[in-house]
């Protein structure tokens, strides 16, 4: 067996384990299962074991999970039942995740590839902006084809904010705030962000795939954030006192993409409902650029179609769309 066979061998022993929940599994089960030999199998206990995962094992019961490292590996992430990471990589670096997936995308790739990292180099934000992505973050983009109308497909970025306050609270117990369009708040300060990207035919036009990407703060402290970005950013680990364990917080992400991806765009009238609960804008004043502008008004709700309602001083209205304008706080960083 080749290191390359050992390693996915490795990987599904750890995916069968988890799968348990805690509850044993035989190593006969498991030989069968994957079609390797008991001897196969137990080497790849041994293998799983000195990186650090705890198994227990016991005649005639089988082994079970009881602890595991902070690890980002398919096995800590496969489920058959979700299409969003079916196919999946898992890096400790890239340049950036949605680079990665859009490098992948050039062959023919399944729906819901999705590429995970612990470390970006060149992380981008919104309107070619640089997003910082110190090692103690989580960084994760999945390709998505939804089947709509192509000016639908701009109100997947505020869906991908709602998905992700719905995985922290998940694993939390705590549900951050998204100031609009898209950056995930959590107490005044921003813990996530959001870069969605759309890939279309040259020649129709045609949507070929949207790349949405997600870059989490776990475990980073101020120093990690450096000087400039520090009065704006906040981590898990900061908010709550401890970080919690990365696969978990990606394998809840993958879980919310997963239904976005089944619910988009047909249960569009739940989703905005429940964006709009999560949107900390409305009804605070905001500072709106576009292009050299700068206008000054506050927001004042969001409309059917994601879009943000702000009422000038003048007492007019305008509908912006995200695409278009930078909306910024003008009472701290919301």
């Amino acid at each position: 067996m080749t290191e390359r066979k050992r390693a996915m061998l490795r990987e599904e022993v750890l995916a069968l384990l988890k799968a348990r929940q805690g509850a044993p599994l035989s190593g006969e089960a498991m030989s069968q299962m994957l079609g390797v030999s008991r001897a196969a199998v137990w080497k790849a206990m041994e293998a799983l074991r000195q990186e650090g995962y705890v198994i227990s094992s016991a005649p005639r019961r089988g082994y079970a999970l009881e602890d595991s490292p902070d690890r980002l590996s398919p096995g800590e992430l496969m489920d058959p039942n979700r299409q969003v990471g079916k196919a999946l990589v898992c890096l400790d670096t890239v340049d950036s995740t949605n680079n990665e997936v859009k490098r992948r995308a050039v062959d023919a790739v399944p729906d819901g590839l999705a590429v995970v990292a612990a470390q970006q180099t060149g992380g981008r934000g919104r309107r070619g902006r640089t997003f910082v992505s110190p090692p103690g973050g989580l960084y994760l983009s999945a390709l998505l084809r939804p089947q709509c109308p192509l000016e639908q497909v701009s109100a997947l970025t505020a869906w991908s904010a709602v998905a992700v306050c719905d995985a922290i609270q998940q694993v939390c117990g705590v549900r951050p705030g998204v100031k609009w369009p898209n950056d995930v708040i959590l107490e005044g300060r921003k813990l996530c962000g959001i870069l969605t990207e759309l890939e279309l035919e040259g020649e129709t036009a045609a949507l070929r795939y949207v790349v949405v990407g997600i870059g989490v703060n776990l475990s980073q402290t101020e120093a990690d954030f450096g000087p400039e970005v520090a009065p704006v950013a906040i981590s898990l680990a900061q908010a709550l006192g401890t970080a919690p364990r990365r696969a978990e917080v990606a394998a809840a992400l993958l879980d919310a993409l997963d239904r976005l991806d089944r619910d988009f765009p047909g249960k569009w009238d739940s989703w905005l409902e429940r964006y709009r609960k999560d949107c900390i804008t409305v009804g605070k004043p905001v500072q709106v650029l576009q292009g050299s502008q700068a206008r000054t008004g506050t927001a004042v709700g969001v409309d059917d179609s994601f879009a943000l309602v702000v009422r000038w001083e003048d007492g007019a209205q305008e509908a912006l769309s995200s695409g278009e304008v930078s909306v910024r706080g003008l009472l701290g960083y919301v």
